[in-house]
């Protein structure tokens, strides 16, 4: 009778160990999350229009798949900033993460720690160098990018005359592709001498400082192309005060709201247009495929288009939203 009893006991014990153990393996893949189904985006800063649309898509996506998506971001693109969002997000243990790295090296080891939770990560927009982190990167082809400017900006000027680059922070993936790209294709054009890549630490006011010093030193320039929504409106400003608006001719780079009504009055010539959107639902079907065991892209590069005032009614498409 004892016997028996003891058995009994085992037995229950097994069949309760049996079922903890099932119920932390979850239903889709290992994650090593809390709660596999879960996925957390965090884009580069917060309520900016073309993170906001790479939200929407990514949403749209997750809730197709049968996920859940939430959005969390930090006040400012630095990595000193975004380090404690991720580190939140990695305590409540989702299955995946997308994220835009704020820095190629500095987001490393607070990543590294997230994938070493088991957590599935997902690069959207930005990457880290360190290739061994995510599972897929998605981006636009941002150093094609910079070369479809740069053939947009040599068009605008004739081909000739001292042009500008203005990008934002050093170490930024996507930007310093951009200003690579450009930089190698306007070498393509005899009539264009470039003055160099100025940077002005994401802020407007230094971006106009920049533009301003250099008409000082080149009264002939002839263009500029500034590699985000900072830098163009910065540029802007310098050229708005020097009564060079138009004259100088100006190519940004993305559409927000904003940037399509600058557009539309003439204080741009040309905005090359990404697709936040298609990155945000990529990244989900990345993420998603990685948890349930299936086959994952590591890169993948989506297209960009030049759209200037003539044909921005055809392109709409591409401009992004202020909200979901």
């Amino acid at each position: 009778m004892r016997v028996a009893k003891r058995n009994a006991v085992v037995i229950g014990a097994l069949v309760m160990i049996g079922t903890l153990v099932a119920g932390c393996v979850g239903g889709v893949g290992n994650s090593g999350g809390g709660d596999s189904k879960r996925l957390v985006l965090i884009p580069g800063v917060a309520d900016e229009p073309f993170y906001i649309s790479m939200q929407c898509g990514a949403q749209d996506e997750a809730a197709k798949l049968g996920y859940r998506l939430d959005t969390q971001a930090p006040t400012k693109f630095d990595a000193g900033a975004q380090t404690p969002v991720l580190t939140g997000v990695v305590a409540n243990k989702p299955g995946g993460i997308l994220i835009a790295p704020t820095h190629a090296t500095a987001m490393a080891n607070p990543l590294r720690q997230a994938e070493a939770a088991g957590i599935k990560i997902v690069e959207v927009d930005t990457a880290l160098d360190d290739m061994s982190v995510a599972v897929s990167s998605i981006s636009s082809d941002n150093n094609k990018g910079g070369a479809l400017a740069a053939a947009t900006l040599a068009k605008l000027v004739g081909e000739k005359g001292p042009v500008l680059v203005i990008n934002t922070k050093a170490g930024t993936s996507t930007t310093d592709e951009r200003a690579q790209g450009f930089q190698e294709a306007i070498t393509r054009y005899p009539g264009i001498t470039s003055l160099g890549v100025q940077y002005n630490n994401n802020e407007a006011a230094q971006a106009a400082s920049i533009v301003t010093a250099t008409l000082a030193a080149h009264p002939d320039l002839a263009g500029v192309f500034a590699t985000n929504l900072s830098s163009a409106e910065g540029a802007a400003t310098g050229l708005r005060n020097a009564n060079k608006l138009g004259q100088v001719k100006l190519v940004g780079f993305d559409a927000s709201p904003k940037q399509v009504e600058d557009l539309k009055v003439g204080t741009v010539q040309a905005l090359i247009a990404q697709d936040p959107a298609g990155i945000g639902a990529e990244g989900v079907d990345q993420a998603v495929a990685a948890l349930e065991g299936k086959p994952v892209t590591r890169n993948i590069q989506t297209a960009m288009i030049a759209i200037t005032h003539v044909d921005m009614d055809v392109n709409a498409k591409y401009f992004y939203k202020r909200t979901c």
